[in-house]
C-alpha cells in the first residue's frame, strides 16, 4: 500500500477506536444518572451537575481522538 492509503486508514481507525469508546460512556452514564434519580429525586440537581461533568470528560477523549487523527493525517 502506498503512504497515503495507509495515512487515511489510520486516521480512520484513529476517529473510529476514538468516537465509539465516548459513545458507550455517554449512554452509560446517562443511564446510571436515570437509575439515581429514579431512586432518589431529592437529588436530581446533584446527580445531573455530576452527570455533565462526566460526559464532558468523556466527550473530551473523543476530541483527543480527533486531534490524533488529524496530527496523522496532515504530517
Amino acid at each position: 500500500m502506498e503512504v497515503e492509503t495507509m495515512r487515511l486508514l489510520a486516521t480512520a481507525i484513529a476517529v473510529g477506536a476514538g468516537v465509539v469508546a465516548p459513545g458507550f460512556a455517554v449512554g452509560l452514564i446517562g443511564a446510571a444518572a436515570l437509575n439515581g434519580i429514579a431512586r432518589n429525586p431529592e437529588a436530581t440537581s446533584k446527580i445531573q451537575t455530576n452527570m455533565v461533568l462526566a460526559i464532558a470528560f468523556a466527550e473530551s477523549i473523543a476530541i483527543y481522538a480527533l486531534v490524533i487523527a488529524l496530527i496523522i493525517k496532515f504530517t
